[in-house]
């Protein structure tokens, strides 16, 4: 469903956020050996998120990265969106076309009214979850591992 590069992606910005001063980078470093990321990989997918203006990214000896977006209005879908795209939600699995999800196929896709309410299911709960709740869930919880 979400690329491993989606994957690293969330963790990384969690990890970030999860960082007492939200304005303080984090270097590249430090996020790839904590959350056993290949280091040239991360780069790239945090240069993503920096370009779509999730994250603020400085180069350099103090260089790093910190949020932009601030974290309780950031969500899982704002990441995924960077990152994946929506094709996922939005595309047909069998057809490749643009799915209308608002309502019942017109006999296109075999699988359209099986998966219309799933996908729709899904793309709430990662609209619903922002990085600050998940961030809160990692202080209150010293086992959960990002």
């Amino acid at each position: 469903m979400l690329s491993a590069t989606c994957k690293y992606g969330i963790r990384a910005v969690i990890f970030i956020a999860s960082k007492p001063d939200s304005k303080t980078n984090t270097g590249l470093k430090e996020i790839a050996e904590e959350l056993k990321i290949p280091q040239p990989y991360l780069a790239k997918i945090l240069q993503v998120l920096a370009r779509r203006k999730i994250l603020h990214s400085a180069k350099g000896p103090h260089g790093g990265f910190y949020l932009l977006v601030p974290a309780e209005k950031l969500t899982l879908m704002d990441i995924i969106d960077a990152i994946d795209g929506r094709d996922f939600f939005d595309n047909c699995y069998v057809t490749g076309e643009k799915c209308n999800l608002d309502r019942p196929d017109d006999g296109r896709c075999i699988l359209h009214n099986d998966l219309r309410e799933a996908k729709v299911r899904l793309e709430k709960f990662f609209s619903s979850k922002s990085v600050d709740q998940l961030v809160s869930q990692v202080r209150n919880d010293p086992g959960v591992k990002i």
